[in-house]
């Protein structure tokens, strides 16, 4: 992708953002936490970082990047109050929306801006972990991403992407086509796992792929389709899955 086509989809990430913000009502302060943590994105985050518990820092300098509103950034401040927070987005306007989540879950994330994924103003080695929530796929600059997130993590740290759309190199076309036409508004990527491990590991991270196919809040083919994924674990190599990318920095 070339640089103006690569400004040209970060502009309209943030102008979708800007738009999604003028329709928001005053109904989101009466939700109660216990609602939204049964709500599909709430609900697979929690069953992530459950996933994940033994890389997660409760302290130190945690990092999310493609925050969006930065909701998972507040959850994550909630479960590990003694962690510092820093959230992220490219969209300046999503980053300065995050006070209806921190009202809502009764935290403040301690540091809160706007950059893109492959430029974090951060010094080197100073990152516990570094977390995205489905929103690695929209990176594009990819290879940039890693360096990056190589340069900030301090040794023996780890960058997880959770809940990613992920598909094999034959089947790219196809699955990138499928999530586009769910939401056109913004353009979607797939992941290719052998790519970003490949482009991982000659960065010099540590690099590993965990299917998580599940069947909570899936529409009724979903619901079939990542069903007998979880039976027949050989086809989340093979078709289009979900999966979390986990890259450590060696120490």
């Amino acid at each position: 992708m070339s640089k103006s086509d690569l400004e040209q989809k970060r502009q309209r990430e943030k102008t979708f953002y800007v738009d999604r913000l003028r329709s928001i009502s005053n109904r989101w302060e009466d939700l109660s936490l216990k609602v939204f943590k049964i709500s599909h994105g709430g609900a697979w985050f929690l069953e992530s970082l459950k996933r994940h518990r033994k890389l997660l820092p409760s302290g130190g300098r945690v990092l999310e990047i493609g925050a969006g509103y930065g909701w998972a950034a507040c959850m994550y401040k909630y479960l590990f109050p003694d962690a510092h927070v820093i959230t992220t987005d490219l969209s300046e306007a999503s980053v300065e929306d995050r006070d209806r989540w921190e009202r809502l879950f009764g935290v403040q994330v301690d540091t809160a801006y706007a950059c893109s994924s492959d430029d974090i103003p951060e010094p080197d080695a100073s990152m516990d972990m570094v977390f995205c929530f489905s929103s690695g796929h929209h990176f594009v600059a990819h290879e940039d991403t890693l360096k990056e997130l190589h340069r900030v993590l301090k040794p023996g740290a780890s960058a997880i992407y959770f809940h990613e759309p992920t598909s094999p190199r034959y089947l790219y076309r196809l699955a990138r086509w499928r999530v586009n036409r769910k939401r056109p508004e913004v353009p979607e990527d797939v992941l290719i796992p052998s790519r970003l491990k490949r482009l991982a590991r000659d960065i010099g991270l540590e690099a590993s792929v965990i299917f998580c196919p599940h069947t909570q809040n899936r529409g009724e083919f979903e619901t079939l389709y990542y069903g007998i994924m979880r039976r027949l674990r050989i086809l989340q190599y093979i078709l289009p899955a979900t999966a979390d990318f986990v890259f450590t920095r060696s120490e």
